[in-house]
């Protein structure tokens, strides 16, 4: 198989179009092709798939602001979007998904404007230990991609503003706000601009692949299906989320993430639950709902009926779940 690079540069920085557009190249990738997708949003919070939105961000002053709020598909934790901001995907087929070779080529790129970064923790790209970048993945199927915001020359007063971090996070970091680990690019060289970024990702991209990369032009019937899935980005019950009344509520930080879980009870059963979590693995909600509802509200069932698997995340909160009754 004969492996072809291709690039989409977005030309909006409408954050529905482009997460809808994310969606489109994902599951529009061949078995024999890597696409990069490089993009910008206007003054947005993008929220991971399983968190709650109303705890993770300051939603009042969003509204009062206009700033947007959207979903993305891939799990991890909330991050605000301006145009000082470059945003990158990796779209491809599990056969040609490489998170290791993805990433270097972001480290190249950066060097390539004599900018030395390095991998850290789960998720998190660092230059001078502050974090310019994190990033986070999606799998469906044979379906993946790999997503991650680049901090060229964000408003980090926006960033404080809008988030709201929790205390567990900044005291992970030893640090006593956002605004204090994280870092722009053109804090260390102020001659980097977003185009000047692209033009060496895409340099990078190529370098990494040892292959030429051709720009992928929409057609009118890809810009057809890309704007009919925006309607999913835009919609409430998407962004938002529906809220379920319930009986219970756990919270904990685990070393993979935090997590919120509300239980609602009826007749001793666990009738319905809703799980948040900043967790990388965008199915954890699904999952621990299949654990949990329809389960008695009493130790013995919750882990008498459970099988202990390889899944660390669930083992951690059904054991949570039990612990807590």
């Amino acid at each position: 198989m004969n492996l072809k690079l291709k690039y989409y540069i977005s030309k909006t920085n409408d954050p529905y179009f482009n997460l809808a557009t994310e969606e489109y190249l994902t599951f529009s990738a061949k078995c024999d092709e890597v696409i990069l997708f490089l993009w910008q949003n206007s003054n947005t919070v993008v929220v991971g798939r399983n968190q709650n939105a109303w705890r993770e961000c300051n939603i009042s002053l969003m509204d009062k602001d206009n700033v947007r709020l959207v979903r993305r598909m891939s799990g991890g934790g909330a991050v605000y979007h301006d145009i000082g901001n470059l945003n990158f995907t990796f779209c491809a087929k599990k056969n040609n998904f490489n998170k290791d070779k993805q990433t270097q080529i972001i480290i190249n790129a950066l060097g390539e404007l004599n900018i030395s970064a390095i991998r850290s923790g789960r998720n998190d790209l660092l230059v001078n230990d502050k974090k310019f970048s994190g990033n986070a993945y999606f799998y469906f199927k044979d379906f993946c991609y790999h997503h991650g915001t680049l901090m060229v020359d964000v408003d980090k007063l926006s960033l404080c503003k809008y988030l709201n971090v929790s205390k567990d996070k900044l005291k992970t970091h030893s640090v006593e706000s956002v605004k204090s680990r994280v870092i722009n690019i053109n804090e260390i060289n102020e001659e980097v601009t977003i185009d000047s970024l692209k033009k060496c990702l895409i340099k990078s991209y190529m370098e990494e692949y040892r292959l030429e990369a051709s720009e992928i032009k929409l057609r009118k019937n890809e810009e057809k299906s890309i704007n009919s899935l925006v309607t999913k980005y835009e919609a409430y019950d998407w962004n938002y989320g529906r809220n379920i009344p319930f009986d219970r509520e756990l919270s904990n930080k685990f070393e993979w993430g935090e997590m919120l879980l509300r239980l609602s009870i009826k007749d001793g059963y666990i009738s319905k639950c809703q799980f948040f979590s900043d967790a990388l693995d965008a199915e954890i909600s699904v999952k621990v709902k299949e654990k949990l509802e329809g389960k008695r509200y009493i130790r013995e069932e919750i882990l008498g009926n459970y099988i202990f698997t390889n899944e660390e995340m669930i083992n951690d909160v059904i054991n949570y779940v039990a612990d807590n009754l």
